[in-house]
């Protein structure tokens, strides 16, 4: 066997993480809070602009003084993008970041399982 298929048949420690099944484990962990925040977010979007688009009177709509539906939308979404980022965050910290610390360190002392 020459040098070079030796270092190609080498895997690397990340590699081995890779295909690790904590590894997949976290994945599935963070898309099963991903997914689904990403679902309602892009939800009431497109919610906010095909009704922009095709109910314009409705969005008109007015509900306190010069303030509309339409603005409401708006400014909601605005709402929604910090609600979905302050989640993450605690949920990340709660949650993920146990199993990713775990995962990093198994790497950089360079085990492999």
């Amino acid at each position: 066997m020459s040098v070079t298929q030796s270092a190609s048949r080498r895997v690397s420690a990340y590699e081995v993480v890779h295909a690790s099944r904590e590894f997949r484990g976290l994945r599935r962990h963070f898309g099963s809070f991903v997914v689904p925040a990403i679902g309602v977010f892009l939800g009431w979007y497109f919610l906010y602009v095909i009704c922009a688009a095709f109910a314009p009177n409705f969005m008109k709509t007015p509900l306190f003084g010069d303030v509309n539906v339409g603005m409401c939308f708006g400014i909601l979404q605005f709402v929604l993008t910090f609600i979905v980022t302050v989640t993450y965050l605690r949920w990340g910290r709660r949650k993920f970041d146990v199993q990713a610390t775990r995962l990093r360190t198994r790497l950089e002392q360079g085990r492999r399982r």
